[in-house]
């Protein structure tokens, strides 16, 4: 059986429109409508990797994992994603958890 990590990169910092991982959208949360859906495909884990503790908040409330706080150096706006996700996979591995599979959402 496949094990999957979704991984939700959302940092607090946006400049374009501050504050939009937290925007309403039809009344919820904009990461949250990723979030559920994440969560209703039945993925072994959803983890939302964050900067901001209100992004944080929400994420662990509609049932992320937000076990780690980004660093600092990978929440400005010229981090690439991909170190983003290695920090994810890292984190895990050294809890000893692997996965097969990863999902960007």
């Amino acid at each position: 059986m496949t094990k999957t990590l979704a991984i939700i990169p959302a940092r607090g910092g946006s400049k374009g429109l501050p504050g939009k991982n937290i925007r309403l959208l039809n009344g919820r949360p904009l990461i949250t409508w990723s979030i559920n859906q994440a969560l209703a495909a039945g993925l072994d884990r959803v983890v939302v990797s964050t900067d901001d503790d209100a992004i944080a908040t929400i994420a662990s409330d509609a049932g992320a994992d937000v076990p780690f706080v980004r660093p600092a150096h990978l929440a400005t706006d010229a981090a690439a994603t991909e170190p983003v996700m290695l920090h994810a996979l890292d984190w895990y591995a050294g809890r000893g958890e692997v996965f097969d599979a990863i999902l960007l959402l």
